[in-house]
């Protein structure tokens, strides 16, 4: 397999997405599309459910992305790109890229069915979860991938008080060819990782971390940053997950060599959403993730 390590000079001239998108400002998803769009080339279809994506690329005649796109309702992303497969063997176009692309709430909740039985399967696509945490395309709805104490428009009060689900390794525990994590806010490490990910048979999945100004309460200005901060907190990692065993890629692995991380009060503070998660609350996940990174480092060192 083919290693391949971009960078703002050696990416495609080419553009997959016209200039013009009903995105908000500082959308992490946008620049997302971007690059990965990039990455797949122009020899791909993707399929989208209900979702941001769904009204960032328009639809047919005045869409913003130049490829083919198939709109499907919320639970069946997963089966109908299925299905788009099987119509490619038949018409003997296996080498285009099949491409799900869905948000965390046609993932972790709607649509976690049918990824289920496609991975079940071994169904050849790749997989792609946007994650920017709650329902944001219809209103700032708490989805299954919510953290903690965030205050959505369905947990008004005190925020959520549930854990979120952790996506990437429920869909590691079904055995998947290739699962992966990464952030908007290193879109060159996503780059590499669809690279990488359409090389390999079976279903890969990918999962990233797409902050939102609106629906986390940042200006719009800070979409990179916040998202830089999850990294450098160690609160957020990016990784790959191949033949069952876990490493930690791009910027994650960068921070292994660092002594101190960044303090995690810093990635909550900043964001309005979590206005009502208590000091103690900080202050015991910032006891996990060090406990969590010096258990990384003494495994590095052996």
């Amino acid at each position: 397999m083919t290693e391949i390590k971009s960078t703002a000079l050696n990416l495609t001239d080419e553009e997959f997405v016209h200039p013009g998108n009903r995105a908000c400002s500082g959308c992490g998803l946008s620049l997302l599309y971007r690059i990965g769009l990039k990455a797949l080339g122009r020899e791909t279809i993707t399929v989208v459910p209900p979702s941001c994506l769904t009204v960032t690329q328009g639809l047919y005649p005045i869409a913003s992305t130049q490829i083919p796109s198939l709109n499907v309702v919320f639970a069946s992303t997963a089966a109908a790109a299925t299905g788009v497969r099987a119509a490619m063997k038949v018409l003997n176009k296996e080498h285009i890229n099949v491409v799900a692309w869905a948000g965390d709430g046609g993932t972790s909740d709607i649509g976690i069915q049918a990824l289920s039985a496609a991975i079940e399967r071994g169904d050849d696509f790749l997989y792609i979860c946007y994650d920017n945490e709650a329902y944001m395309n219809t209103g700032i709805q708490r989805s299954g991938t919510t953290p903690m104490g965030t205050i959505t428009t369905t947990t008004p009060l005190l925020g959520k008080q549930q854990r979120s689900k952790n996506i990437p390794e429920i869909v590691a525990a079904h055995n998947p060819s290739y699962v992966a994590s990464c952030t908007a806010s290193y879109p060159l490490d996503f780059h590499d990782k669809i690279k990488k990910a359409i090389q390999i048979k079976g279903l890969k999945y990918i999962h990233i971390h797409c902050p939102c100004p609106a629906g986390w309460g940042i200006p719009e200005h800070l979409s990179i940053k916040i998202g830089k901060l999850a990294i450098s907190s160690g609160l957020y990692e990016c990784f790959e997950i191949e033949n069952g065993v876990k490493a930690l890629s791009g910027p994650s692995a960068k921070l292994l060599k660092k002594k101190k991380l960044t303090p995690v009060s810093e990635y909550f503070t900043v964001q309005s959403r979590f206005r009502s998660v208590p000091r103690e609350v900080i202050d015991e996940l910032q006891a996990e993730i060090d406990a969590r990174w010096e258990q990384y480092r003494k495994d590095q060192a052996q």
